[in-house]
């Protein structure tokens, strides 16, 4: 997986525990309920989470993915641009060099 992917994925494993860590400070409802809520949104969390693991396993594309590879296309094609601009400003200080031998 990406840096890109896995940071999203951290975001959001951070986002979810914090939730539901407020959700439990704050919940006006008994001890017992406030678990089985908790359980149950955990519950969904795993089959999601699930299901991208899946996904990435058998090689379709999640947003993730096609985020990581949109990114990766984007960073190439920057890096060629450069490389190219690089190679021109070569050349250049290379016919400078030899028009100041001869």
């Amino acid at each position: 997986m990406s840096k890109r992917g896995s940071n999203a994925l951290m975001v959001f494993l951070t986002g979810a525990a914090i939730g539901a860590l407020i959700g439990i400070l704050y919940a006006p409802d008994k001890g017992t309920n406030t678990r089985e809520k908790l359980s149950f949104k955990l519950d969904k969390y795993k089959k999601v989470l699930q299901g991208y693991l899946d996904d990435l396993k058998a090689g379709r594309d999640t947003p993730l993915t096609a985020a990581a590879k949109s990114k990766g296309t984007q960073v190439i094609s920057e890096a060629r641009t450069k490389a190219e601009r690089l190679l021109e400003d070569v050349d250049s200080l290379l016919e400078q060099i030899r028009g100041k031998k001869s």
